[in-house]
């Protein structure tokens, strides 16, 4: 940029000359607050020591030094200035007068005498009365500097061509000839309007020779400006890291010469500056304009002009609007040394307007140099604009953070808030100094984060060696055009996250540019951009814009390849895209768009389409003409069918995921190897035989989270290069044999759904490696699976296994077959010497089968396996993990893990194991995880000690009763000092106590060999390791030997019961310790208050313990302060109070992280207290948090992130947080409103996979704290409540937790539990579970429901009988209450049905789906209510129950939670099942609409022999039958017997009936609850019964709007497809023109009559005068058509039928018609061809559609 720099030798001498002359100043200190990170985060700017130096670019950037304060600067000269406010351009380097520059003299005593006021003064006196101040002596060290005047080497400056003769004339470069309008007095003058006092006055002498030079014509000033009357300072000395084109030009230091510059006023000057310089002209705001950076708060009121009359300001003055009403804002506005100022403004006050406010209230020094408002934000600073509102920003930048109006938003920026924001009033420098740029390179820059105003200098003499420029997150918003025309070899411009509003107008100026990035901007559109300039382009990346439209010339930019314009705000795909026929990658997700255009299809080089998170319901048929796309991802659509893209011909991964698929019924291309169509309602798979010898290429298949009901079996015949297929969460029953078909298959998991078996053939799957078959309801596994080679996992956890077969083997052997009276296909049980003879590879003289040298992770826990059963085991040698938690085992054989010597993990929990075998347990070596929690041990061997590998051991919720004087037989913690991890809690018998002085005195022999233990074996102290240790319930003696709790280490020591509410707590390690957990009884003093939280992050990325301890100790006390806060008479909250709870904790969060000095900044001192260094991982991390709030009978729950709270009511859960998804919909809202963005991968920014959390500030607002609050108020129906972190959530689902809880009464065991089945359903990381027991506030509540007041709780639960033949085996059904004995006597009968049901299995697909949904649901409402399922009759139940109301009770409640059942799409989008509402707008009918019909009396009872129930005939049963017979869809149809026992338990209108003592107190206080509405329907004669029945109707109260529905059963269809009378309407017009046609004439109806038939008359005589061939018919379409305005659905769909008879008849007499026309001219066509005639188009076009396609 500035050749001529290389040859000048004065510079070396000037640049040393002027480094003595700068001096410290409060604005030059640097700190956390105000500074930029080096590695682009906002917070950090570090401060290290400027070093001068010599090379050129160095000496240049001292030249441009900015000139010190006034005590050190040496007087200055003045030029001519203007009255305007805004300061002249600043001088370019390239001209600089070269004289010697005196160092500064120490300030002698006359002048720093001097007050700032008598200094002030002086400067205002005439020149003519002030004397000039003495010249400072000449240091001798100090070079002297030469002026250079070789004007030879002067280009771009004089003009040699024009050079005038010289003489001794009238030259106007002549001393003699300067202009006598510059009034004498001008150099003593004072500039006001800049604020600018001079020191000391100022005496021109006549100007030299070189002085005058500058005044000729030829002399070509780059500093002239427009106007020629304007003033100006030159200073001598220059910064170089301060140099900004925008700022005054410095005095020149050097002997008081006045210079003047001659140039007419309208004269344009002869040179005009670069735009590296950004000289700045005058009334030119430099962070304005149409591009600014500004936020969208512009006002429209233009910025106070600079003449405007300046009013008094005072401490106190306030700007206010002009408006009536307005609200004042207070405002933070800092310096640059970190003091600040608070003002009030209103919304409506701009940057102009608080400008002078400012200059008068943050300028220490007068003569400063112009200062501006930042604002500091998001990683980036950047100049505010002159029409842009801090207060609306500050307004809108709160409310993006979570807070509200409530909040008090107008005295929130008062307070600090550089978490959020910083406002920060300083001069207009141009970024950090060039010592603080270093690069080992210029080709590849990376300046991300320097808050750099415009490219640094040093960057220019190596402009053509740069290749890839990264310049985002700094608050420039132009490049200088000089500088992007250098860069002759930049092939990459990343400007991302610049707040830029539009394109530099330069980037179109870099025809070498390959990759744009511009993504994260607020640009609206690129119209202006002139990107078609940069022909060589081939990424554009405009992602998280404003963009609505793309320009019109995109096309032109040929060799464009990435596009990626998601994030923005298209509403349809723009017609430009489809043009740039170049396109390799498109992304457009997370838009508005709905439909795809047809031209898409010409994108035939397209390889990768993104469409995540639009609105797409289809392809359009020209997207088969996408014959290059690889890579499809169009999740989370509207998509009902995907089968245009499956056949595109090199088409390989389709995502698809959350759509609205229905049936996936595909025919795969020869290239697609992955589909993803998991989370759809899918109810079929049909899959299309591939081509004859060419098997589907499918590799990957998940069809899991969809609603299949069963698997084709030749759907997975044609799939048999399949590697990975995950078919879970389904209602799926059985699996086809043609599974084994699958001979590539690696990966299969059938988890969560309804197998009762495995295929045999499984065996055949030589290659599976991962089998995952987790809760379902296995009874057994094949034998075959013994044969898989390669499979190393398998996971049985949570089914029905009651034994685990050995190997088979083929024929009858003496030496190994089993006896007689044992299971062909179990293994026996060999003897001791018989296993000692046998080696790794066989057993009993036969090779052991090939699972037994593959496999390595078996887990079956929660299964039905005894101690019998676990011999098989003892031949898989190579298992590394083991689980056999919640299994029904009493003892483990003796030598059991003599083979397992590979063990790392035993898992044997919820057992009932009372020891540990020992003689083998040292062979474990290499064992690091042991969970022994929830048996009944009491002691615990010592040979657990030589587990030297033990890092985490859970032997918590046992019997130990620990002898710590018993170290010779018993286990110390001692002895294992690896452990990481240690829960001893639920011992109440534990006590740690110190030992007896008999054991001290024999620890301390020397002849004691285990050194393990040291003086005390009841120390914690010597587990340097351990990170977390539970001691809750234990008695500890002491707590000296009890570590401290803090944030490397979490000790919990507390009681497990809690304001009467029992409480238990289970976690893993993970990796590191993530998260804590907080309880805190009697909170604030008062008994009935209680606190449970935790905070913390499951996953180890993004997660400090440091944070989540923080969090932990600071909650109590914040939340306490904000209850006592809390202004009632306005109507706040608790609500309130957690809601600034939360956010305010995240504020102190941050301060502390950041370790912001708290105390008041010093105006004396402008260096800061000394920080230590952050931490960045610290800084960069976040965490969830989730607080329950107990205040007497009602939970406050408020959550930010992924943590949540389930309750079970009755049973059934009821999730009482939200989870903060980034594909939430609303939660993308939010984010893209604050200007964030979310990936494909679901990720906010990229970089996290949560949308609120404490900390992430440096995505703060877009991530904030802003909790959800939840308000339930508990009842004696609530059980617990289970508090869990991600760790759980996303591997159980919400009712499936809530039936493991239940099936433990103890809370610390039902967390554990929780816990253990999260680490066998695959949890990774730290997993955190709470289970509160709620039923404990209620005196007469219980735990678990009972289903009869007389069972014993304890004995019904635990008591588990074995499975039985007529056991109902479903894993969902087994975890709830056992089933209650079939009732006998007086009993009341059910009968249910499903309205319409024969019609919908025939055509709704999804009512195979539906039906497993209903009888569930049925079934464990059962178990809930103590009912017994007598048998079902297709999708007919017969229920029992021993008394009236427990039936009424199961009636109310299935009839409401049928509304909440996620139903197949099929039936909620059919007539039967789709969304009815009331007048209220109350959801009243959704889905199955059943139909029940309650009677009571004495049955006969009688036993059926073939299914073991208990069955019920005779006259009862037969009337209650024919009741339901009667009952309409929804329902609950009761006999005059059940309505007296309603009457008398539940209203008590009418006296007790003999059986209503028998009534359950429950179950009439649910039915109270719930409320019912009873509608009388009369005597009813009933279907071959003599005596009527007087029947009536029930509801529960929230449906009574179902008695506004018809009860007339209609005969409605149960197809999707909906017909309404107005489209059979115009189905029937078509098929009566296309019966005209067939007559070769076109039916016209006749218009409708308004009043007059002068119309109708007038076409009716035209059709008469007519021509007896005319082809128009006239004539009334209504006379045609049958009455549809009163038909019924029935009559519909028979018109229907009948209408697409005489359609496809009108059609084929229409084609038979054609062919006979082409058949008679077929001789005259080929007379024509044989004379070299053409064919007619229409022929040809004949011939076409004959073809076939």
């Amino acid at each position: 940029m500035f050749p001529f720099l290389a040859h000048k030798p004065s510079f070396s001498s000037f640049g040393a000359s002027t480094t003595s002359l700068r001096t410290s100043r409060p604005s030059d200190s640097l700190s956390i607050e105000s500074g930029g990170s080096t590695y682009g985060d906002p917070y950090l700017k570090p401060q290290d020591t400027r070093k001068p130096k010599t090379s050129t670019v160095g000496v240049f950037a001292n030249m441009i030094r900015k000139r010190s304060r006034s005590k050190l600067r040496a007087p200055a000269l003045r030029i001519n200035a203007s009255q305007s406010e805004i300061p002249p351009p600043m001088p370019s380097p390239d001209y600089i007068p070269f004289h010697q520059v005196p160092p500064s003299p120490p300030p002698t005593a006359s002048s720093s005498s001097l007050s700032k006021k008598d200094r002030s003064r002086a400067g205002k006196k005439k020149l003519s009365n002030a004397q000039p101040p003495p010249v400072p002596p000449k240091d001798p060290r100090e070079p002297e500097i030469t002026l250079d005047t070789d004007l030879d080497r002067m280009e771009g400056i004089i003009d040699l061509t024009i050079l005038p003769s010289q003489t001794n004339s009238t030259d106007t470069g002549s001393p003699s000839s300067l202009p006598s309008s510059i009034p004498s007095s001008m150099a003593g003058s004072s500039d006001h309007s800049t604020g600018l006092i001079p020191d000391v006055a100022l005496i021109s002498p006549p100007p030299p020779p070189t002085a005058v030079l500058s005044q000729h014509p030829t002399f070509n000033n780059p500093f002239n400006p427009a106007a020629s009357s304007s003033k100006r300072k030159i200073a001598s000395v220059f910064d170089g890291r301060k140099i900004s084109p925008k700022t005054p030009r410095p005095p020149i230091q050097q002997n008081l010469i006045a210079l003047q510059e001659v140039v007419a006023p309208d004269a344009d000057p002869a040179w005009t500056a670069p735009e590296s310089w950004a000289v700045e002209k005058e009334g030119e705001d430099p962070a304005g304009g149409a591009d600014s950076s500004s936020d969208d708060s512009l006002t429209l009121k233009p910025p106070h002009s600079a003449r405007k009359k300046r009013r008094r300001t005072t401490i106190n003055r306030e700007l206010r609007a002009k408006g009536a009403g307005s609200h004042l804002f207070k405002i933070r506005i800092y310096r640059a040394n970190n003091t600040y100022h608070v003002v009030s403004i209103d919304l409506s006050v701009t940057v102009a307007e608080l400008t002078p406010v400012l200059n008068k209230k943050l300028l220490l020094d007068p003569e400063a140099e112009v200062h501006r408002l930042y604002l500091k934000e998001r990683g980036r600073e950047r100049i505010l604009a002159q029409t842009e509102r801090p207060a609306d920003i500050v307004r809108r930048r709160l409310d993006q953070a979570g807070y509200d109006i409530a909040d008090g938003l107008d005295l929130l920026g008062a307070d600090d808030i550089q978490f959020l924001m910083k406002f920060v009033y300083k001069s207009n420098v141009l970024g950090p100094a060039d010592e603080e740029l270093t690069f080992d390179s210029f080709e590849y820059i990376d300046l991300t984060g320097r808050s750099l105003k415009t490219v640094p200098v040093i960057l220019y003499p190596h402009a053509e060696t740069i290749v890839s420029l990264n310049l985002s997150r700094n608050p420039m918003l132009e490049i200088p055009l000089d500088f992007i025309q250098s860069c002759t070899t930049l092939r990459e411009l990343r400007l991302s996250n610049m707040a830029m509003k539009k394109v530099p107008t330069s980037i179109r100026h870099c025809t070498s540019l390959r990759w744009l990035d511009l993504s994260c901007n607020r640009i609206g559109d690129l119209d202006d951009a002139g990107l078609d300039s940069i022909l060589g382009l081939r990424s554009l990346k405009i992602q998280n814009n404003r963009v609505e439209k793309l320009p019109w010339y995109l096309p032109r930019l040929h060799y464009l390849k990435v596009l990626n314009i998601s994030n923005n705000k298209f509403k349809k795909l723009p017609d430009v895209v489809p043009k740039i026929t170049s396109l390799i990658d498109l992304d457009v997700s997370f838009n508005m768009i709905q439909d795809l255009p047809e031209e898409i299809g010409d994108l035939k080089k397209l390889e990768r389409l993104i469409l995540v998170g639009n609105q797409v319901s289809k392809f359009p048929q020209g997207c088969s003409n996408l014959e290059s796309l690889r890579e499809l991802d169009c999740r989370r659509n509207m998509l009902s069918d995907l089968s245009v893209m499956c056949m595109l011909p090199r088409v390989e991964s389709i995502l698809s995921d959350h759509n609205s698929m229905l049936a996936l019924d595909l025919s795969f291309g020869s290239a697609l190897t992955t589909l993803d169509a998991s989370y759809n309602d899918i109810t079929q798979l049909c899959i299309a035989a591939g081509p004859v010898g060419q098997p589907y290429a499918l590799t990957t298949l998940d069809i899991s989270y969809t609603k299949l009901s069963s698997l084709d079996e030749q759907a997975l015949a044609h799939l048999c290069s399949l590697r990975v297929l995950r078919i879970c969460h389904n209602a799926i029953r059985t699996l086809p044999d043609s599974l084994g078909e699958l001979t590539q298959l690696r990966h299969l998991s059938v988890s969560n759904n309804q197998l009762y078996t495995l295929p045999t053939t499984i065996g055949r799957l030589q290659k599976l490696e991962k089998l995952e078959a987790h809760n379902n309801s296995l009874s057994e596994l094949p034998a075959s699976i013994w044969e898989c080679a390669s499979l190393s996992l398998i996971n049985i956890t949570s089914n029905l296994l009651g034994s685990f077969h050995g190997p088979e083997f083929p024929g009858n052997s003496s030496a190994g077959s089993p006896p007689a009276d044992s299971s062909p296909l179990s293994v026996p049980r060999p003897e001791v010497p018989e296993r000692k003879i046998s080696s790794a590879s066989t057993l009993l003289g036969r090779p052991l089968p090939p699972l037994a040298s593959s496999l390595e992770k078996l887990y079956l826990g929660e299964n039905r396996l005894t101690e019998d059963v676990l011999h098989p085991l003892t031949l898989l040698r190579e298992l590394r993990v083991l689980n056999l938690s919640f299994n029904d085992i009493q003892e483990i054989p003796p030598s059991f893990f003599k083979t397992h010597t590979r063990l790392e993990e035993l898992y044997l929990s919820g057992n009932k194991l009372s020891s540990l075998p020992s003689e083998d347990l040292h062979s474990l070596t290499n064992l690091k995880v042991l969970f022994l929690n929830g048996n009944k041990l009491q002691t615990l061997p010592r040979e657990m000690g030589s587990l030297m590998s033990l890092s985490i051991l859970d032997v918590g919720s046992n019997n130990l009763k620990y002898n710590i004087n018993n170290l010779d037989y018993d286990w110390n913690w001692n002895f294992n000092p690896k452990l990481r991890y240690l829960n001893l809690s639920g011992n109440k018998r534990l006590e740690i106590k110190p030992p007896s002085q008999q054991i001290q005195h024999h620890l301390t022999k020397p002849s004691y060999s285990d050194r393990r233990v040291l003086d005390d074996p009841s120390d914690f102290s010597n587990l340097t390791q351990l990170k977390v240790l539970g001691l809750m319930d234990v008695t500890t003696m002491f707590l000296r030997n009890i570590p401290d709790d803090n944030e490397d280490r979490r000790v919990r020591t507390s009681l497990s019961e809690i304001n009467n509410m029992a409480y238990g707590i289970a976690d893993t390690l993970g990796g590191n310790l993530n998260m804590f957990d907080l309880v805190q009884p009697g909170f604030r003093g008062r008994e009935d208050e209680a606190i449970f939280a935790m905070f913390g992050r499951s996953s180890h990325i993004g997660s400090h313990n440091r944070v989540s301890k923080y969090l932990h100790d600071q909650f109590i006390g914040v939340f306490q302060k904000e209850l006592d806060d809390l202004q009632t008479l306005k109507g706040e909250s608790v609500q309130d109070a957690l809601r600034r709870s939360f956010l305010k904790l995240n504020k102190y969060l941050h301060d502390v992280l950041y370790e912001r000095d708290t105390r008041k900044p010093s105006t004396t001192s402008a260096s800061g207290s000394i920080r230590r260094a952050i931490d960045m991982s610290c800084v960069r991390s976040g965490a969830s948090g989730i607080v329950l709030y107990f205040s007497g009978k009602t939970v406050y729950v408020a959550n930010a992130g992924n943590s949540l709270a389930v309750v079970s009511r009755q049973g059934t859960g009821e999730l009482l947080s939200r989870k903060h998804d980034p594909f939430d919909r609303s939660e993308t809202a939010r984010i893209r409103s604050a200007e964030g963005w979310v990936s494909p991968k679901g990720f906010v920014n990229d970089e996290i996979d949560v949308s609120r959390s404490f900390g992430f500030y440096y995505l703060l607002p877009v991530i904030n704290a802003r909790p959800d609050i939840f308000v339930w108020p508990l009842s004696d129906l609530d059980e617990f409540i289970i508090v869990a972190n991600q760790g759980l959530w996303d591997y159980v689902p919400y009712q499936t937790a809530v039936d493991i809880a239940r099936s433990e009464t103890d809370p610390m065991m039902a967390a554990q539990k929780l816990r253990d089945f999260a680490i066998s359903y695959g949890a990774e990381g730290t997993t955190m579970i709470m289970v509160i027991s709620v039923a404990d506030l209620f005196p007469h509540g219980r735990s678990r429901q009972p289903t009869v007041d007389t069972l014993d709780p304890e004995q019904y639960l635990f008591k588990r009988p074995r499975a039985k033949k007529d056991e109902i085996i479903n894993r969902d059904i087994s975890r709830l209450d056992d089933e209650v004995s079939p009732p006998t006597g007086h009993v009341a009968i059910v009968f249910t049905d499903i309205r319409n049901s024969t019609h919908l299995w025939e055509v709704n697909a999804g009512m195979n789906t539906a039906i497993q949904q209903h009888n569930l649901l049925l079934r464990r409402q059962l178990r809930f209510c103590g009912g017994y399922e007598v048998k079902t009759e297709g999708d007919a139940f017969m229920c029992s129950f021993p008394t009236t109301l427990a039936a009424l009770w199961w009636c109310l409640s299935v009839q409401m939670e049928l509304l909440k059942v996620e139903w197949p799409l099929e039936i909620l989008e059919c007539e039967d099942g789709k969304a009815i509402f009331d007048s209220q707008k109350r959801l009243i009918a959704r889905g199955l609409s059943v139909r029940m019909g309650i009677h009571h009396g004495k049955p006969v009872c009688d036993l059926d022999p073939t299914t073991h129930r208990m069955d019920y005939l005779g006259p009862m049963v037969n009337r209650a039958a024919r009741i339901n017979s009667c009952a309409a869809g929804g329902q609950i149809m009761c006999s005059f017997e059940v309505m007296r026992e309603i009457h008398a338990k539940v209203f008590e209108s009418e006296p007790p009936t003999e059986h209503s003592h028998y009534q359950p107190a429950q179950a009439v206080e649910a039915i109270r609850r719930m409320g019912i509405d009873v509608v009388q329907v009369g005597e009813v004669k009933l279907k071959g019964l003599e005596i009527p029945e007087m029947l009536t109707a029930v509801y529960p109260m929230s449906l009574t709007g179902r008695k506004e529905l018809e009860t007339a059963d209609p005969g409605a269809a149960g197809s999707r497809i909906q017909f309404s009378v107005e489209q059979m309407r115009e189905l029937a017009v078509l098929c009566v023109r296309l019966e005209a046609l067939t007559s070769s004439r076109v039916f016209r109806p006749l218009p409708e009559r308004k009043g007059s038939t002068a119309a109708v008359s007038q076409i009716l005589e035209e059709a008469e005068k007519a021509e007896e061939g005319s082809v128009y018919l006239y004539g009334n379409v209504d006379a045609l058509l049958p009455a549809m305005d009163k038909a019924s659905d029935v009559d519909l769909m028979l018109l229907l039928d009948s209408l697409s008879l005489r359609i496809e008849n009108s059609l084929a007499a229409l084609t038979l018609k054609q062919i006979v026309s082409m058949n008679r001219n077929s001789t005259d066509d080929g007379l024509s061809r044989r004379q070299g005639g053409a064919l007619d188009v229409r022929m040809l076009q004949q011939l076409l559609a004959l073809l076939p396609s």
